[in-house]
């Protein structure tokens, strides 16, 4: 062998034993596994978690609504107050945090006011110069117009006025049914123990037997209906009194006709003028 070829050969074996080598890996099969990074797995992609609820920021929100709502009942509660007391003229929103004492509740507050609750809320009524008064369920002023609103729904068969809504509706109310308690009737609904006021028409008054106002109140009605009361009026030969209102006509049913065609009808000859006409077929 010539000597410069075997000095060569060792040389690069000793180029190789000094370069470091990298051993592949082999899977179960003995194959060698693919190191290539573009053959790696890819990482599974990380799911954002769901923001954590804050218990201090909602504590937050419940305590700035409870404000809000305690500013606005505060309010409601005076525009009542002075509406009763015979204050029917209206108030600005600046007038009406001064005099509720609640000129510091802040901007945000105040336009949540200005813009949504006061003009939204049922109690408190918008003029048409933007200021606010109290609304109230019925729009008298005096024991005239109260007594005239009592007749009024007497004559139109809706009953009495609960006497809450009237101490909503017209002020200094005490005094004034005072004064008319001579031609009003006062009843207390047995369900829930609130009064109700009438008005007492004088022309239906008339005497009454007290014992037929004992037997009348003897009688108990509470679970008898209106349809066994009718039966049991109509077996002692008492016609009950029945309902004269419009009354809805049934709707008209039309007979079926047959499906057959009908023959086209014949042209009727005139007998009557047989004498008349005449015939000019022979000219």
């Amino acid at each position: 062998m010539d000597p410069a070829l075997f000095k060569e050969h060792e040389a690069f074996k000793k180029r190789a034993a000094a370069t470091p080598s990298i051993e592949k890996k082999r899977d179960k099969n003995g194959k060698e596994a693919n190191t290539d990074e573009s053959f790696r797995k890819k990482p599974k992609p990380v799911i954002p978690s769901k923001p954590k609820v804050d218990i201090n920021s909602y504590k937050n929100i419940t305590s700035a609504s409870t404000v809000r709502f305690g500013i606005l009942a505060k309010i409601v509660q005076y525009m009542k107050a002075r509406h009763q007391d015979g204050d029917d003229y209206a108030l600005s929103l600046d007038e009406i945090l001064d005099e509720t004492s609640q000129l510091d509740i802040g901007s945000r507050n105040k336009l949540w006011l200005e813009n949504e609750a006061l003009p939204q809320n049922p109690k408190i009524e918008l003029t048409d110069d933007g200021k606010y008064i109290f609304k109230s369920m019925y729009k008298i002023k005096d024991k005239k117009s109260l007594l005239k609103l009592l007749k009024q729904h007497d004559l139109k068969g809706q009953g009495g006025i609960m006497l809450e809504d009237i101490k909503e509706s017209l002020p200094h109310s005490e005094k004034h049914l005072k004064n008319l308690q001579n031609d009003i009737i006062t009843i207390v609904r047995p369900q829930d123990k609130k009064q109700i006021i009438f008005y007492k028409d004088r022309t239906a008054e008339f005497p009454v037997d007290e014992d037929f106002q004992k037997l009348w109140r003897a009688v108990a009605v509470d679970a008898v209906d209106d349809a066994k009361m009718t039966e049991y009026l109509e077996k002692q030969g008492i016609r009950s009194m029945q309902d004269h209102g419009i009354k809805k006509m049934a709707p008209v049913k039309r007979k079926k006709g047959n499906n057959k065609k009908r023959a086209p009808k014949k042209p009727r000859d005139n007998d009557h003028l047989a004498d008349v006409l005449q015939h000019y077929d022979d000219k």
